[in-house]
């Protein structure tokens, strides 16, 4: 690596800047191109595409570490390139295999290895794939071609504590309805989020914590991540439900919980 940047690496928070490449690929009559990293952040799309209008879109987000010994590592790329299939599943869009996925984000890591923050410096490079419906169309039914796009930036913590303790209240709201799209990581589940997050932060919470839709008697889900506990009597309790997203950071959780700390989970 021959580049550098002048970035303060113990003081990001979590938004965007641009960096020098991203990755995109091209559906069209039933197939993906190769894809290729570009320069332009951008992207023009017709008035009539289909993720401007019906929401027909999908993202995932991952992350890519320095390790001590000064290698690269990503966590768990397969799991976020399944989960990313089976949203595009449910919105009846066509899926990335999961080695084009994978390519693609490796890609670009390697392009842009300059923007990758130091080991022990507390910040991460987040990846961000996206799928979205474009071509045109005006009827409700699935759009006609498709754009994949991956792109990157060096974050610190989501919450500006880190891993500090913040405080939750409990919303009235529903992130998302059952048997609907909460399962799939969609925009529209965000976008319904928002209000809500809105008016946490304005009586001074953190976020939100969203009881289950069916019932609102359980915790489901915090408004930007999983929800775990730890009990007691040292059992790892996390939500089953249809309706929240399958983490891929929750299933890691659950793994060492049982595999590592010998604990009920």
């Amino acid at each position: 690596m021959s580049k550098t940047v002048d970035i303060d690496w113990e003081n990001l928070g979590f938004k965007y800047m641009k960096t020098d490449y991203r990755y995109i690929s091209k559906w069209k009559d039933g197939n993906w191109d190769e894809g290729k990293l570009v320069e332009d952040n951008t992207i023009t799309l017709s008035e009539a595409a289909n993720v401007l209008h019906y929401g027909q879109e999908c993202f995932e987000g991952l992350k890519a570490y320095s390790t001590k010994s000064g290698k690269i590592q990503l966590f768990r790329p397969d799991m976020n390139a399944k989960r990313m299939q089976d949203s595009a599943k449910r919105l009846v869009m066509p899926e990335i295999p999961v080695e084009k996925f994978i390519d693609a984000c490796k890609q670009v890591v390697k392009a842009n290895e300059a923007y990758v923050p130091p080991y022990g410096t507390g910040a991460t490079l987040y990846i961000r794939p996206f799928l979205i419906g474009a071509g045109e169309n005006i009827g409700v039914k699935p759009a006609t071609e498709y754009i994949f796009c991956v792109f990157c930036m060096p974050v610190g913590a989501y919450f500006k504590g880190g891993l500090s303790p913040v405080n939750f209240m409990v919303t009235e709201y529903d992130r998302a309805a059952p048997n609907g799209t909460g399962a799939a990581k969609v925009g529209g589940n965000y976008a319904a989020s928002l209000l809500p997050h809105e008016e946490a932060a304005k009586k001074g919470f953190a976020d939100c914590i969203y009881l289950d839709p069916a019932t609102h008697t359980k915790i489901e889900e915090v408004g930007a991540a999983n929800f775990f506990g730890i009990t007691k009597d040292n059992k790892f309790v996390t939500p089953d439900s249809p309706s929240i997203l399958p983490s891929v950071t929750r299933k890691s959780l659950v793994q060492v919980a049982k595999n590592y700390l010998d604990m009920e989970a």
